[in-house]
Formats: structure tokens, sequence, C-alpha cells
């Protein structure tokens, strides 16, 4: 093993459990920033991108209460996952 991976184990072992989960996306996202982009995504951002110049975004707080959720839910929920 590397010095750095065994700096990052360790810097991992230290980290408190209410920070693991963010430390783990950060990660997936290191990984994922490699990843080709597929004809198909490519073609998903396009439209993406086509809609936004014709439609105004809808606000994330919105979209919760749509759903029937409220913020505080939201948040508590993403604290019972990262545990």
């Amino acid at each position: 093993m590397t010095a750095d991976r065994q700096h990052a184990h360790a810097l991992l072992d230290r980290l408190p459990a209410d920070q693991m989960n963010a430390a783990v996306r950060f990660l997936e996202f290191l990984l994922l920033e490699d990843e080709e982009i597929s004809e198909e995504e490519e073609a998903a951002v396009a439209r993406s991108k086509e809609w936004f110049k014709h439609n105004e975004g809808i606000p994330f707080e919105q979209l919760v209460a749509d759903l029937g959720f409220s913020m505080d839910e939201i948040r508590e929920g993403s604290k019972d996952s990262a545990a």
C-alpha cells in the first residue's frame, strides 16, 4: 500500500461518523469524474439545457412541498442515511 493510500485510510479512520457520508460521496465523485459520458447521457444533457432556455427552474423547496414533505423532513432524512 502506498503512503498516500495509508494516509487516506488513517484520515478516514479518524473521521467522525456524521461526516463519513460526505467523505464517501466525495470519493465517489472523484471516481465518477473519470468515467466517459455516453451518447445517451450527452443527449439528456442537451435536452435539459434546451428545456432551461425556455423554462424557469423549480426551486428545491417548492419541489419538496409539492411532494408533500417539509424541508425539516428532508434534512432529518439525510441525517438518518448518514448513520
